[in-house]
């Protein structure tokens, strides 16, 4: 197996390349959940005020999804060796540096900076299995990246709770990201040795396009930022920066079809017109809305409605990640022979099981949450794993190699911003429910827990249509 230029990979350093590829995505994705139950142990250590902890929580996610398109872009063109190693690099800094933080605001913006950091290196590891996998054989290691996804999203808060308990109430949070350091060392030595030193294809002029950048960069803010900051931000103005952000959006896909003729773009919106990667890119969207916001608001019942600690809340929810696990490794390796109707399998699965742990929190109030919650959450994990590598897969099946980074940078934006605005939503109705009276905690949980059901029963409908589209042309 080649690659481009002088780069020759054999069948094992092309995995060995996948593998540091993967290790640098669960510690960047891991990051996005794991903060969560450190926030009490955090807030006690450096008086942090509300605004301070949501900065630290959603800064992280702003600037991630921020950068993600013109990084992906990046390595198309430059190659992914040099911004994968910057990436890791400078998160692995920006960990030390969140670690060692003696201020809130010393915290927000290493947590702005290593949020930079992770968008820089995830589109490159989706652009290297493009690069270094043809066809149908991508359909494995996309399965072990979409088991990374769903792995990382879901431990999030079970290795957050374990490290806390290491290291102690008052600097158990230090932990939860000094633990990236020791591995994003060793994933900059191994990334600068494995991964491809060159673009793909010849090496050609490309103009850069700062206005595509710029149009791209103040669209993802516009539309993310009220939705970070729904709880410190009061008031309803902050809900007109979304349409103003999807106008320049808007403006954003005019210029790159109009740039698209001179030279090569940040993005080529004619993606869009391949219906796998426009009816994959809007699935994806949607599931992690509701997927996403799970986390998000279970960690809170478990923690402040029911009393548990914060390595219980972690391990309640591993049934989910070891679903997720094993039914992405599967998913994977099967998406070209099931196509479509597997996601739409999967996402099935999901709502089914999300109801059936409202269902068993509302026959048995009293019972240990984490018990009865197990069976469903697993059934939610399965289905999980069968819905983002499968998915993934075929989202990025038809686009070509030399946009590999841009195309999934775009892929992962859209992912950002779906997470960004389920947690917003979930979040709103899981508050006001709480807010509304006494023991009103588990009746929020229930609610919002059926709502993200319903924000992924929508992806299900989109798979459908897909499915009967596709019926209809055979």
């Amino acid at each position: 197996m080649s690659a481009t230029g002088s780069d020759t990979y054999d069948e094992r350093r092309r995995w060995q390349a996948l593998g540091v590829g993967l290790v640098a995505a669960f510690m960047t994705l891991l990051d996005i959940s794991i903060v969560n139950v450190a926030i009490p142990s955090l807030d006690r250590a450096l008086n942090a005020g509300p605004s301070d902890l949501q900065w630290v929580l959603s800064g992280y996610a702003l600037t991630f999804g921020l950068v993600l398109v013109p990084a992906g872009r990046f390595g198309d063109v430059h190659g992914r060796r040099n911004a994968f190693v910057f990436g890791i690099a400078l998160f692995t800094v920006t960990s030390a540096v969140a670690g060692l933080a003696q201020s809130p605001g010393w915290l927000v913006a290493a947590r702005l900076l290593q949020g930079a950091a992770a968008g820089l290196v995830n589109p490159q590891v989706t652009g290297l299995i493009q690069q270094l996998f043809q066809g149908p054989e991508r359909a494995r290691p996309f399965g072990l990246l979409g088991a990374t996804i769903g792995i990382s999203t879901a431990v999030g808060p079970l290795l957050g709770g374990l490290l806390i308990a290491a290291g102690g109430p008052e600097h158990g949070w230090r932990w939860v990201f000094f633990v990236n350091v020791p591995v994003g060392i060793v994933a900059v030595v191994f990334g600068w040795r494995l991964l491809p030193r060159h673009p793909i294809g010849q090496a050609v002029h490309r103009r850069p396009d700062p206005i595509g950048v710029v149009l791209l960069g103040i669209g993802v803010t516009l539309v993310l930022l009220p939705l970070v900051q729904r709880e410190q931000w009061h008031g309803p103005t902050k809900w007109l920066l979304i349409p103003a952000g999807l106008v320049a959006l808007v403006g954003f896909a005019l210029w790159e079809r109009r740039y698209a003729r001179q030279g090569p773009p940040l993005f080529d919106v004619r993606l869009f017109t391949r219906q796998s990667y426009a009816l994959g890119s809007l699935i994806a969207l949607i599931y992690f809305g509701g997927f996403t916001a799970i986390f998000f608001i279970f960690t809170l019942y478990l923690q402040n409605g029911r009393g548990y600690s914060a390595l219980v809340a972690g391990l309640a929810v591993t049934p989910f990640a070891l679903g997720s696990a094993v039914a992405s490794a599967v998913g994977g390796r099967i998406v070209n022979r099931f196509g479509r109707p597997l996601v739409a399998v999967g996402l099935l699965a999901v709502v089914v099981g999300l109801g059936l742990v409202a269902l068993a929190l509302e026959l048995a109030p009293h019972a240990p949450v984490p018990w009865v919650t197990a069976a469903p959450l697993l059934l939610a994990g399965l289905g999980s794993g069968l819905v983002i590598a499968p998915n993934q897969t075929l989202t990025l099946s038809q686009v070509p190699v030399p946009q590999a980074g841009s195309g999934a940078g775009m892929l992962q934006t859209g992912q950002r911003i779906g997470s960004a605005a389920g947690i917003a939503a979930v979040g709103a109705v899981f508050f006001s429910v709480v807010a509304s009276g006494n023991d009103a905690w588990s009746k929020a949980f229930e609610r919002s827990l059926l709502l993200s059901a319903g924000i992924i029963a929508l992806a299900l409908l989109v798979a459908l249509i897909d499915i009967a589209r596709h019926h209809r042309r055979m």
